[in-house]
């Protein structure tokens, strides 16, 4: 399979309309039919039913969708990581970390200090996403490497560092009535209709269904809370960077958040090695 046929897979698995696809891609419709029939008869194997009202992907399809953007976002990388080493090698070399927004800020600098005193440290430039995207980036290779927090966010394919384990806590907004409570647990969490959970976008930014209210970055989050319309159970270290009108209470019962440093285990990058080492140090 080429790439090309690839990312119009992709495009019409995702929208699951053709002329919506086609549109995305930039291309006419017709080619873009004859494109997907062609693999398919390549693959023997149906991706996709089609009837007048819909399009929907069969089982075949949806693996094909789940491998092709793992493979696509491999070339990606490649791409990525292949243009920072040339520039490295004809200018000042440099390191990309990414770490979620609102993370301890605490821990983060840490390991920026432990690491500028390495004797061969090199700039760290910080790439600040929301929730669960600095995993991607990893392995997309807009990253070198980055801030994971289990069970959260997936590990498999990358080597990776403990930092810390720590519990957490529902974030309200100050002066509602669990905040006189010394704990609660996550069902009496889920029992507050006036305050639901927030939606983050999925990887095409489409929001899941829910009650909840859409949020796309830490700012928005915070402020959702204060304002009454969500709330958010997140790790304890997020205390020491909350605004005033917001309140904690640990949740005795949900997970323990373990703060990982990752990195994919072919990397040859000697910065990233010195960020490994530094990790472990702090």
């Amino acid at each position: 399979m080429e790439t090309r046929e690839l990312r119009y897979y992709v495009a019409v698995a995702e929208e699951l309309h053709f002329g919506r696809a086609a549109q995305r891609l930039g291309i006419a419709q017709p080619p873009l039919s004859r494109a997907i029939r062609q693999l398919e008869r390549r693959l023997a194997a149906t991706l996709l039913e089609r009837t007048s009202r819909a399009v929907t992907l069969t089982e075949a399809g949806a693996v094909l969708l789940r491998e092709a953007r793992a493979a696509l976002d491999a070339i990606e990388a490649a791409e990525r990581r292949t243009r920072r080493a040339a520039g490295a090698a004809t200018g000042a070399p440099d390191v990309v970390l990414a770490t979620k927004a609102g993370a301890s800020s605490e821990l983060l600098a840490k390991l920026l200090d432990a690491y500028a005193a390495e004797p061969d440290a090199v700039a760290v430039d910080l790439l600040l996403c929301g929730i669960g995207e600095q995993e991607r980036m990893l392995r997309d290779g807009r990253a070198d490497v980055a801030l994971l927090h289990l069970p959260f966010d997936a590990t498999a394919g990358f080597d990776t560092e403990e930092l810390r384990t720590e519990g957490q806590v529902v974030v309200l907004p100050a002066g509602h009535p669990l905040g006189r409570h010394d704990q609660v647990r996550t069902a009496e969490v889920a029992a507050l209709s006036d305050l639901p959970m927030p939606r983050w976008p999925d990887r095409d930014g489409s929001y899941p269904e829910g009650p909840g209210p859409q949020a796309r970055n830490h700012a928005q989050l915070l402020q959702l809370i204060a304002l009454g319309r969500a709330c958010w159970i997140a790790p304890e270290s997020c205390r020491a960077q909350l605004r005033t009108d917001l309140l904690t209470v640990p949740v005795v019962d949900a997970p323990q958040v373990t703060t990982v440093i990752a990195w994919p285990p072919h990397s040859r990058s000697r910065a990233v090695a010195g960020l490994v080492r530094a990790a472990a140090r702090i």
